[in-house]
């Protein structure tokens, strides 16, 4: 497994993204310097920090820190949902996890003092390497069944870590998980549409508690598993060299990340609003249909996936209202990038397409 990357910024050809600095969300970096030269360690205002680009949420900078390239991860400005964007939660993850799950960047400095920053932030490795978002970069053209393959099995082997092995079998609470998220859901459905969810929020909860099943034998869970949150090794596009965002991480039922996972695999059938969201190429030749998906993941953890309609409609069911909070910060005035301007129209075509197969009329 490649180790982070150490001394120089990476060279012109990477293929990590940066936001131009015009437009990049600034940062006391001064501040920043003066609490690490406090911890022991020096950080380096030149070469000037970047913004990473991508992703709606957290914000992530490489930085220079002690001679070697860091990622500083923090919240976005303003409210935050609960559940999500846990520096804390993250660091205790990040700085356990890489022991046996080494695709988890090893975590190296929290601070939670506000001051600083504004918010809590953490500093972890940095591993370069391909980001691929919603359309495959040309070496990649014809690799979607490698793609796939990789996803499943690195699915798999996260689930495979035996939670107390890396300290972290008092995370979350894996009882009651699944009625949890149903209600959970539900709940901030109305708070993103301030008391006013679409309508078909109200009916799939519904159908929700009707269908509920039993929760799986708990295991460690990313939250947010799909295609961008898993960087590639540029020289080898198909193996895996890290998997980011951990802030949600917990225990509970697997088939729940798994669901996630594919409540982001387009298919090309399927309604536009999900090919509009277009957070994974896998409507594109090669890929693996979300069928296949499952009946891969069986086969490499080795668990009944009988029950699984119920956590393809509940997981469909959050990323519509996962969709619903971020165009609500656009909204509220929160953010004015244009990319959240649709997502609340999105949200309702997802809404849509969960309540058809909730009914049995697609999958």
């Amino acid at each position: 497994m490649r180790t982070a990357a150490e001394g120089a910024r990476p060279p012109p050809d990477t293929t990590d993204r940066f936001l131009d600095p015009a437009i990049a969300a600034a940062q006391p970096w001064d501040r920043l310097a003066d609490h690490l030269r406090a911890a022991g360690m020096a950080f380096a205002p030149s070469p000037a920090p970047r913004q990473f680009s991508g992703g709606l949420g957290n914000l992530n900078y490489l930085v220079e820190v002690d001679g070697r390239s860091l990622v500083l991860r923090r919240p976005p400005a303003g409210p935050l949902p609960p559940g999500g964007n846990d520096m804390s939660r993250e660091y205790r993850v990040l700085s356990r996890l890489w022991r046996r799950f080494p695709l988890a960047p090893r975590a190296i400095h929290f601070c939670g003092d506000e001051s600083v920053l504004g918010a809590p932030f953490f500093l972890m490795e940095y591993r370069p390497g391909w980001v691929v978002r919603g359309t495959l970069p040309g070496p990649l053209v014809g690799r979607g069944a490698a793609l796939s393959r990789m996803m499943a099995e690195t699915l798999a082997a996260l689930h495979g870590v035996p939670p107390g092995d890396v300290e972290l079998d008092g995370l979350g609470r894996p009882e009651g998980f699944l009625a949890r998220a149903v209600e959970g859901w539900v709940k901030r459905a109305s708070v993103a549409t301030d008391g006013e969810p679409p309508p078909l929020t109200d009916e799939l909860g519904r159908w929700l508690r009707r269908h509920l099943v039993p929760d799986g034998a708990p295991t460690l869970l990313h939250n947010d598993f799909k295609l961008d949150n898993v960087i590639l090794d540029a020289k080898d596009p198909t193996r895996p060299v890290a998997v980011l965002d951990w802030d949600m991480c917990t225990r509970g039922d697997p088939l729940f990340d798994l669901a996630t996972l594919l409540s982001y695999w387009v298919e090309p059938g399927d309604p536009e609003p999900m090919h509009e969201f277009g957070q994974m190429p896998t409507a594109e030749p090669g890929f693996y249909g979300r069928k296949e998906m499952i009946e891969l993941y069986a086969r490499l953890s080795g668990r009944d996936v009988s029950d699984f309609l119920f956590h393809r409609v509940l997981c469909l069911f959050k990323l519509a209202v996962v969709l619903l909070q971020l165009h609500a910060r656009h909204r509220r005035g929160i953010t004015r990038d244009a990319r959240f301007e649709p997502l609340g129209r999105i949200a309702r075509g997802v809404l849509a397409f969960a309540h058809e197969i909730a009914e049995g009329r697609a999958f």
